[in-house]
């Protein structure tokens, strides 16, 4: 592979849920090893789409997705699973009725004999996950739901991990949790593309931005340089970014 390769990179997605309306136009994603990346842009613009797009669970209509050089655009989700890639949706991201355990489980279920060095591995990352390992999930604050359906996608060890709107609906207290544990992962070697609402937090911490509106690329730049550029502020940051 050549070394300057993305680990994966995404190019010219196009893509709906509809037949004939698409709600990505074209859009570019690429993530290297050991990045953090962001994606933000206004309700509407195809954050959410974009990353079900690249974890196969909507038709990619056109443009290609490669992971380590490798096609993988249109693979079911669990080949991509398979290939290295983990996904945490937005909602219905835990089993409610399944024990902690359980549900960490089931993120391994394509090799069950892993469960015990993986969970040990998580533990490290999320101490809380040991006290919480009986208890059902159903009965979780949203903070350590988010943080067991991270843990659960981090179970086969990925290389790259796609989260969908990680701090939607969290108090600001459990949203800044939520944020550290996301850089926690990432500097435990996972790379990470996450697409997220809270804009302002999501480019302090990536090391790239992208922004996206109405399907599109709009911007792209180091996650720094997007927090205090005038046009992004203007557009998509809003007051509380100007006042910083």
């Amino acid at each position: 592979m050549n070394a300057v390769e993305p680990l994966l990179d995404a190019r010219g997605i196009v893509a709906g849920y509809l037949p004939g309306i698409d709600i990505l136009q074209g859009c570019d994603l690429t993530v290297g090893d050991g990045e953090l990346v962001g994606v933000i842009g206004p309700n509407g613009a195809g954050k959410s789409t974009l990353v079900k797009a690249l974890f196969g669970l909507i038709p990619v209509r056109q443009g290609t997705v490669r992971l380590r050089g490798d096609d993988v655009t249109g693979l079911p989700a669990h080949e991509l699973v398979r290939r290295g890639i983990g996904y945490v949706p937005q909602l219905r991201n835990v089993f409610p009725r399944l024990t902690v355990q359980d549900n960490l489980r089931m993120g391994v279920y394509l090799s069950q004999g892993r469960f015990a060095q993986r969970f040990d591995v998580l533990v490290e990352l999320f101490p809380r996950l040991a006290e919480l390992r009986g208890a059902r999930a159903g009965s979780l604050s949203g903070g350590e739901r988010q943080m067991l359906a991270m843990a659960r996608a981090l179970m086969p060890d990925p290389s790259v991990l796609l989260l969908d709107e990680p701090s939607a609906g969290l108090a600001p207290i459990l949203q800044d949790q939520v944020f550290s544990w996301i850089e926690r992962v990432n500097g435990a070697g996972v790379s990470i593309a996450m697409v997220e609402q809270n804009a302002r937090r999501c480019l302090q911490i990536c090391h790239r931005g992208y922004v996206l509106d109405q399907g599109r690329n709009a911007y792209t730049a180091p996650g720094h340089e997007l927090l205090h550029d005038p046009k992004v502020i203007e557009l998509y940051l809003g007051a509380l970014a100007r006042a910083e």
